[in-house]
């Protein structure tokens, strides 16, 4: 991604978000039928947190109401589909990605596994598939996508999910990997402790489900680098606070 993209997401992101928080000093109730830049507002943080929302258009219809009863839900407030300030604050507060119903999960990743690009015959799970020579290759593809945002369901340099960015990663040095963390996960051999990782080797956490749900390549001393659900791609440390105790283990997949 080029700096200029950078720089104008940047200063998007830095509006929107002085817009929002505009927005919730004011608490606007919104609910059915309600319109106007409070409601694209509205939309857009939604969004932006990880719940699916068709189109941004500032009216307020059955698909807006849903997904703010979603949230309510997910959130542990009142499930009413209207926003008030309690929902306003708990917007405001969400940082980390939340992925709509289960339903609509489901669905998505159904969507996933049948459009996943083909780079040729899937690798064998349950043994090393990267040979050691191709290990720097992977790490240099790997950091070049740096910065590049985040999104559920995302597997192009436009925006990865974690998983989608990993099999694009691999899938450019000719290795086909499985599209979901979770097949992932079968990969490899099993690791018991974090210090059998070789750089190359697949690190996997628990986040927003128990189970394997978020993955990332390890790059040796301590650090992995991933497609964060709240930075987009990035390199972090595996003892950090937030990571360290949703590490679930790692897959020795080098050769």
């Amino acid at each position: 991604m080029h700096r200029s993209h950078l720089m104008k997401t940047g200063l998007l992101a830095g509006l929107f978000s002085v817009l929002f928080s505009a927005t919730v000093f004011a608490a606007p109730v919104l609910k059915i039928n309600s319109s106007g830049r409070d409601v694209m507002l509205l939309q857009q943080k939604l969004q932006n947190v990880g719940y699916t929302i068709k189109d941004i258009d500032g009216i307020f219809g059955e698909e807006t109401k849903r997904v703010v009863t979603q949230f309510q839900k997910d959130n542990n407030l009142r499930a009413t589909g209207v926003v008030n300030n309690a929902t306003w604050r708990a917007l405001k507060d969400t940082k980390s990605i939340h992925h709509g119903s289960i339903k609509d999960k489901e669905a998505l990743l159904e969507r996933l596994k049948s459009t996943a690009p083909n780079y040729g015959p899937t690798v064998p799970n349950n043994k090393p598939i990267l040979e050691r020579s191709k290990v720097s290759s992977i790490i240099s593809t790997a950091k070049s996508y740096i910065g590049v945002p985040y999104s559920f369901g995302g597997a192009t340099p436009k925006a990865f999910d974690c998983s989608g960015y990993l099999q694009y990663v691999f899938g450019k040095n000719g290795i086909s990997i499985p599209r979901l963390a979770d097949d992932q996960y079968r990969l490899g051999l099993r690791t018991t402790s974090k210090s059998q990782l070789e750089p190359g080797d697949l690190v996997f956490f628990t986040t927003y489900e128990p189970g394997p749900s978020h993955c990332g390549i390890y790059l040796g001393d301590d650090q992995f680098i991933h497609a964060s659900s709240s930075r987009g791609v990035r390199i972090d440390s595996l003892s950090n606070s937030y990571w360290q105790p949703r590490y679930i283990g790692g897959k020795h997949i080098v050769k």
